[in-house]
């Protein structure tokens, strides 16, 4: 069952933008219902009260056993009948699995399926890939525990609750072990997943998270705001405890995403801001065809020399729903301020008037 041949049977009038309820949907399903769409949740049994709370943003609510139910054809009918498109954001790619995604879901998804996997630093042709393929800078790359030399992060996801990392930073060979060892024994980590770590130099700047937004329909990378994390228990740990007295406290820090606060740059740096988000939706063109469509972002640092470095790309909605209501960049453009799940529906409401919604979709 090809997309096009879904896409043939939906009724273009009556089209309904779909999200699981988890990660960034609410900002998703408000920007829907900034612009008329019918929508609909999908929730796993026991998380749907905050969408229920929100009774605005969810026409319909459809409840699972468990997120990856969706791939069951009962309820891919279901959304196929209320003309459904679904938005992919990082609960998406977790629960229902990239194999899943791309050979189970015979729902359209806007954007580029395809691409999602390349956010796995363990794969080939992975975001590394890309970012070096787009000649930005990057983290050095650490292809062995005992190359570490300084600060450096290790880049793993949590044993029991694989969407949550449990990054954690080492300075040398032996404090990685001394670390990893503490970790396992804990239950925060597993050996296995040591091994398939990613390490990378920590860089030393401000961190920034560069939201764009590729449109096919305009052929236009645009650039749509920044915001930063929030991260327990790091924030607050080392900002309101002196840092001779951190080191009296032994616990062991992670980088959990908790929230998000908005940010802007300087003025003089948009322009390499501009130019990363250009370089980097025409490698993934190259890449992986039909290329990024829609929402991506490049997490960066920008150094005390103003060189802007690249740790880490988002390749469908990021969590970013401060944009909504911050974002001085879409008012530039547009004359107001609204966040990605908005531009999202200004996109695919375009490619209904255009007969183009082919372009948006996998």
């Amino acid at each position: 069952m090809s997309i096009d041949s879904i896409l043939d049977n939906y009724d273009l009038r009556n089209i309904t933008i779909g999200v699981l309820g988890s990660h960034s949907a609410l900002e998703i399903l408000d920007g829907a219902k900034d612009e008329g769409f019918k929508t609909i949740c999908i929730c796993q049994k026991g998380r749907e009260l905050p969408y229920q709370k929100f009774k605005r943003l969810s026409d319909e609510i459809l409840i699972l056993d468990n997120f990856s139910d969706l791939v069951h054809e009962e309820n891919q009918q279901k959304l196929r009948n209320l003309n459904t498109i679904i938005v992919p954001h990082r609960s998406f790619v977790v629960y229902l699995g990239i194999d899943n995604i791309e050979k189970k879901l015979h729902v359209p998804v806007f954007g580029n399926r395809y691409i999602l996997k390349a956010e796995e630093r363990q794969l080939p042709r992975n975001q590394y890939h890309l970012l070096r393929e787009s000649n930005l800078m990057l983290p050095r790359i650490y292809e062995s525990p005992k190359e570490i030399n300084g600060p450096s992060i290790v880049k793993i996801q949590e044993a029991k609750r694989n969407l949550e990392r449990a990054f954690f930073i080492v300075t040398s060979y032996d404090d990685f072990r001394k670390k990893s060892a503490s970790r396992i024994k804990s239950g925060i980590i597993n050996e296995v997943d040591l091994q398939t770590s990613t390490i990378e130099q920590y860089l030393i700047g401000t961190y920034f998270n560069f939201n764009y937004f590729y449109s096919p329909l305009d052929n236009d990378v645009e650039f749509l705001g920044i915001e930063r994390r929030l991260q327990s228990n790091i924030h607050d740990f080392t900002t309101s405890i002196p840092a001779r007295n951190q080191l009296d406290i032994e616990i062991d820090l992670q980088n959990i995403e908790v929230g998000h606060t908005p940010a802007s740059i300087r003025e003089s740096l948009l322009d390499k801001v501009f130019k990363m988000g250009d370089k980097f939706a025409k490698t993934c063109l190259k890449e992986y065809p039909p290329g990024i469509i829609g929402p991506f972002s490049l997490q960066s640092v920008v150094t005390v020399d103003l060189d802007i470095i690249v740790y880490d790309v988002s390749l469908r909605v990021p969590g970013n729903p401060i944009l909504a209501t911050t974002s001085p960049y879409t008012k530039y453009r547009y004359g107001e301020t609204f966040g990605i799940g908005r531009r999202i529906a200004i996109e695919i409401k375009k490619s209904l008037k255009e007969s183009t919604l082919d372009k948006l979709v996998t």
